[in-house]
């Protein structure tokens, strides 16, 4: 498989807690961002597993930045995201994964360092971008559209020139694909 910008992502947290309540490893995942109409492929695969990976590029299929990510796809994961979390290197971040597509809300809740916030539809179609700074209460509440939001560090966005309109691809390790997220004009 033809990977424009792979990405080494963690899934699960740096040595995370999970959903049944021991700390384990974290599973790794691969992330391209990918500016251009999917062609939706099956559905299938889950998030989490060792080499999963999520590219980005622009419309003209040029690869924009990849980064290291842990994967965020229970209530429990989204809801801590990245608080508690000390920093993030140049090349990390965290994909939440919701159950279906719909209108999100985020904020800096316990947050130690500024971020951007990057919505994603389920077709893999950037459709929001913010810069978030931390901040104490009341939060800011960052609103998008989407069944993915990415978060990276401050200004990795326009470092890359990731935009609104830009797309991401997720491939899960087992070889499946999300529908609609595959590889542009396959």
């Amino acid at each position: 498989m033809l990977v424009l910008v792979a990405v080494l992502l963690v899934a699960g947290g740096l040595f995370g807690y999970d959903e049944v309540g021991a700390w384990g490893r974290p599973d790794r995942a691969t992330v391209t961002v990918v500016d251009e109409t999917p062609t939706p492929t099956s559905a299938g695969g889950t998030p989490g597993s060792a080499n999963d990976s999520v590219t980005v590029v622009d419309a003209n299929g040029t690869d924009l930045g990849a980064v290291e990510v842990r994967v965020a796809d229970t209530f429990r994961k989204r809801y801590t995201g990245l608080s508690n979390t000390a920093s993030l290197g140049p090349n990390e971040g965290m994909l939440f994964v919701h159950d279906e597509e719909g209108e999100y809300a985020y904020v800096m809740r316990d947050m130690a360092f500024p971020i951007d916030i990057v919505f994603v539809d389920a077709n893999g179609t950037i459709t929001a971008v913010h810069h978030a700074e931390t901040e104490e209460r009341p939060y800011t509440r960052y609103r998008g559209t989407g069944k993915y939001v990415l978060e990276v560090p401050y200004e990795w966005t326009t470092d890359h020139g990731v935009e609104v309109g830009d797309r991401i691809r997720i491939d899960w390790a087992d070889g499946t694909t999300p529908a609609g997220t595959d590889s542009p004009g396959t």
